[in-house]
């Protein structure tokens, strides 16, 4: 893969999470600010690691960054939990885990606006990043915490990190 699909469908919704329409991935990363959901999952090792994944350098947002072990679109027709399993296989190459809801809120960026549906999960089996990703890596809080406004995290996880006070 080497670039984002912009004419991928994407929902809208309102703050509560209720399906308003849908709109193209270059219309909603354009600066519109239309609101779509997207899954977040944060996955620890039983050593209390988190695991990141580096965005590959052509993303349309936010490239070459640590972010989120798992981040995604919920795809039209999908829930939450479709999208949460459905991402971490195709980023993460994980499957049987136990996602825990964390929180849900806006994540608004300069180019975008999204309902953020955040998990966590404790997983120790075997990691696989995709080629959607530019591989990734266990980090301690304590090295999160070091390296954060340095400028190597995307905006949306050092707001997240810092909301759900890891």
């Amino acid at each position: 893969m080497t670039s984002d699909n912009e004419k991928e469908m994407f929902l809208l919704v309102d703050e509560e999470g209720n399906i308003t329409g849908a709109a193209t991935r270059g219309e909603c990363h354009n600066g519109s600010k239309l609101l779509h959901p997207v899954v977040h999952l944060h996955v620890f090792n039983s050593r209390g690691e988190l695991f990141l994944q580096r965005r590959p350098a052509w993303k349309d947002i936010q490239p070459g960054k640590w972010d989120t072990s798992v981040g995604g679109h919920i795809d039209l027709g999908e829930s939450v939990e479709m999208a949460l399993i459905r991402e971490a296989r195709e980023e993460l190459g994980i499957t049987g885990f136990t996602p825990q809801l964390l929180t849900h809120y806006v994540f608004e960026s300069d180019r975008e606006k999204e309902l953020v549906f955040s998990h966590r999960t404790t997983y120790d089996g075997t990691i696989t990043p995709s080629d959607e990703l530019d591989g990734g890596r266990f980090w301690t809080l304590e090295d999160i915490r070091k390296a954060l406004g340095t400028g190597i995290f995307t905006p949306n996880f050092e707001n997240e990190f810092k909301r759900l006070g890891f």
